[in-house]
């Protein structure tokens, strides 16, 4: 194995181990707050249910969404976007996606696109695993790591439009 690969290992196994601890914080540290999962279970039965169920549909969309315009590129099948089903691990591994559809699509679409497009991969990214985090912040992480996610997605969709 190079180096590099054991550094993404090594950043893969420590991101996704911190994940599950700031995912687990309420158990170990209750004054924080309920977290991400303890927010969802505010909400009662069915309620919950269909809001993860819901999500997790959009995220498919997604993946779906990625696939389609790695593909559109002439750059694979781009299967390795539904890695970020791979829950708790998706919350690291979302940035290597988002670096392997960056680099399949670089040679289609125009730098300042590209720059955009990174800009806003990277930014939900990183956001996604500030809504892990308790309280005020973490809600507000979460917020608009669904507002850049959602802006990715648009600009996604129309990069696709053009590869036809």
């Amino acid at each position: 194995m190079t180096r590099t690969a054991l550094l993404h290992l090594a950043i893969r196994v420590l991101g996704t181990t911190l994940v599950v601890v700031l995912l687990s914080a309420p158990l170990w540290v209750p004054g924080w707050g309920p977290g991400l999962i303890g927010e969802i279970g505010l909400v009662p039965f069915p309620g919950n249910l269909a809001i993860i169920a819901g999500f997790l549909v959009l995220v498919a969309l997604y993946c779906l969404t990625l696939q389609r315009l790695v593909r559109r590129a002439g750059a694979g099948s781009g299967a390795s976007v539904w890695w970020m089903f791979a829950i708790p691990a998706n919350f690291v591994e979302d940035f290597y996606i988002v670096q392997r559809v960056g680099a399949a699509i670089a040679p289609r679409i125009g730098t300042a696109e590209l720059g955009w497009w990174r800009w806003l991969g990277f930014g939900w990214c990183i956001l996604q695993l500030v809504s892990l985090l308790p309280g005020e912040l973490g809600r507000v992480g979460g917020a608009l790591a669904i507002l850049l996610w959602l802006a990715q997605w648009v600009l996604t969709l129309s990069i696709t439009r053009r590869l036809r």
